[in-house]
């Protein structure tokens, strides 16, 4: 069923001003005044990044569903509340920041993880290939499950999202300085973990 919906709005957008895809702004307005059809197209169009955000925060495929589920009902909720001036997918991410916070401070994962001394040493050219080498992911998330809050928000926006510093700082809400140099003592953290750090090239 929402099949048809998803794509009665789409032609209906067709219709009202030709090939254009309706803006999130528009689908916000959409959703606002009742629309379940705007809300599963504005959902579909950003459930993949939110998904594969918290991910790379948290390596666990079903805890990331869940938490991605609870997301988009915090954005439903929270809609009202929305800005044009704020650019709908910084604003996105950033209530899925807030929503992996929330779980690393809850009980459920203290629960789940125990920390664990991380004593493999990965050779690889520099941490960019590091981030991309699929073998190494159980590595990289015993390295980023180190890394405070605040610096592992800004390692996966950066490395993983792509988001530049001007981008990161918009949606943290703190200036470039601050989140330049989060980033700094991120790969500082990230040479020793790694046990060596010649490999790292300076960014």
């Amino acid at each position: 069923m929402w099949v048809k919906t998803f794509w009665k709005v789409i032609l209906l957008y067709i219709v009202k001003g030709g090939d254009d895809l309706p803006t999130d702004s528009e689908l916000v307005k959409e959703i606002l005044d009742g629309s379940q059809s705007a809300m599963e197209v504005l959902i579909r169009r950003h459930y993949k990044s939110v998904f594969a955000f918290i991910y790379r925060h948290l390596g666990d495929y079903h805890t990331s569903y869940d938490l991605t589920q609870e997301v988009f009902i915090k954005v439903m909720k929270s809609l009202k509340y929305y800005r044009e001036s704020n650019q709908f997918e910084h604003w996105i991410i950033k209530i899925a920041i807030n929503c992996c916070r929330n779980y690393y401070s809850s009980r459920e994962y203290a629960d789940k993880n125990s920390l664990l001394s991380y004593s493999e040493i990965v050779e690889e050219d520099n941490i960019t290939n590091i981030f991309e080498q699929s073998l190494n992911q159980q590595e990289i998330k015993k390295a980023l499950s180190l890394l405070s809050k605040d610096q592992r928000d800004v390692v996966i926006l950066f490395y993983y999202s792509g988001y530049k510093i001007r981008e990161i700082s918009k949606i943290i809400g703190s200036n470039d300085a601050t989140i330049k140099s989060r980033l700094h003592q991120a790969l500082k953290k990230l040479k020793k973990i790694f046990a060596g750090g010649d490999y790292f090239a300076e960014q």
